[in-house]
């Protein structure tokens, strides 16, 4: 499905409970900000308007950087988004419901909560299976690894392509089709000979999804148990090797998370740290609490920003969302207030 046939048989999902829907106009702010459709929503003379936004394959993954794109487009068009997608699972309901987050699927499962319309159903199944959409090539494993140097250094947008390359880690060739799909989308912006990025949170937010989505996984290599946990500070990394991550990385950077799992981004696994911390595999292919996760590097020559032993706020943010955690998604704001606001500004 499309995000035109999402939009329509979410609205048509809503009609048993004597909603009606209607597509007006998207005011400039909307537009400006990413909103999809602008609904108009209500039971008779009861009507409320609605940032309509689709989301397809909302998973635990992907739950806190779509609510971060939610946030930032309710804020810019000033008016309650609404969360449209193919389906929604039981718990997925349950968690945007407790975050107030208002959303209908295709399946007739609801919530909404306004001035005379009150409706929360879950469970309900979907029938047939959904198509999941073809990533254009700004989406696809080479494309996120692009945007991503280009959200770490937003100047770069303008250098030789092959420059561009050597900064993602990616082949030359896959540069032309990836820098025409971010033209297509509105992402880079192009003069001449001259080239410019799109800079702005709405794109972080973007890249943050379906990073959370398409690459994030393929960089886990191992989890590990580990002695000395709380000492973590202190521990012996060559930072020509080894980088802290997420929740490590946002304490170093923002000083307001405690962190529950220890990530390292590393080619390798130094060896003496291996013996010296007694570093074990641990059982699982999820990481708990006091586990350390080593994620292997995917970028080329990235500016390193902030701290030399931090991997770039960009990336703790994208992966402080990718949790799902509340309290990480706090600490991802903190991380783009200081460090990204500027680069990346939410206008």
């Amino acid at each position: 499905m499309d995000q035109l046939i999402v939009i329509e048989r979410a609205v048509e999902a809503l009609k048993p409970f004597g909603i009606e829907a209607l597509e007006v106009a998207k005011p400039e702010s909307a537009m400006r900000a990413g909103v999809d459709a602008w609904l108009r929503m209500g039971k008779g003379r009861e009507q409320v308007d609605y940032a309509a936004v689709v989301q397809r394959k909302l998973t635990p993954a992907t739950l806190g950087a779509a609510s971060m794109r939610l946030e930032h487009i309710a804020n810019a068009a000033d008016c309650p988004t609404l969360l449209l997608t193919d389906y929604l699972t039981p718990p997925m309901a349950e968690k945007l419901h407790a975050r107030k987050q208002q959303f209908a699927d295709t399946a007739g499962n609801a919530y909404l909560d306004a001035p005379g319309l009150l409706v929360y159903v879950m469970g309900r199944k979907l029938q047939g299976h959904a198509t999941a959409p073809a990533a254009g090539k700004a989406h696809t494993l080479t494309g996120l690894k692009v945007m991503f140097a280009l959200l770490c250094d937003p100047e770069l947008a303008d250098a030789p392509q092959r420059a561009i390359a050597a900064a993602a880690g990616v082949a030359l060739g896959a540069i032309p089709a990836v820098m025409a799909d971010m033209q297509q989308n509105g992402h880079l912006l192009v003069q001449g000979k001259r080239r410019r990025l799109n800079a702005n949170k709405r794109l972080l937010d973007e890249w943050a999804l379906a990073y959370a989505r398409r690459l994030r996984a393929k960089t886990l290599q191992a989890i590990y148990t580990v002695t000395d946990f709380e000492g973590w500070k202190t521990w012996p990394l060559d930072l020509r090797e080894v980088l802290w991550g997420a929740e490590p990385a946002a304490d170093l950077l923002v000083n307001y998370l405690r962190p529950g799992v220890l990530t390292l981004y590393a080619g390798k696994i130094p060896p003496r740290l291996l013996v010296e911390k007694k570093m074990k595999l641990a059982s699982g292919a999820r990481p708990d609490d006091r586990t350390i996760e080593w994620r292997k590097p995917f970028w080329g020559k990235v500016p390193v920003a902030a701290r030399p032993d931090t991997v770039h706020p960009v990336l703790v943010y994208a992966d402080l969302l990718a949790t799902g955690d509340a309290r990480c998604m706090e600490t991802a704001q903190l991380v783009y207030d200081e460090y990204l606001a500027r680069l990346l500004p939410a206008a």
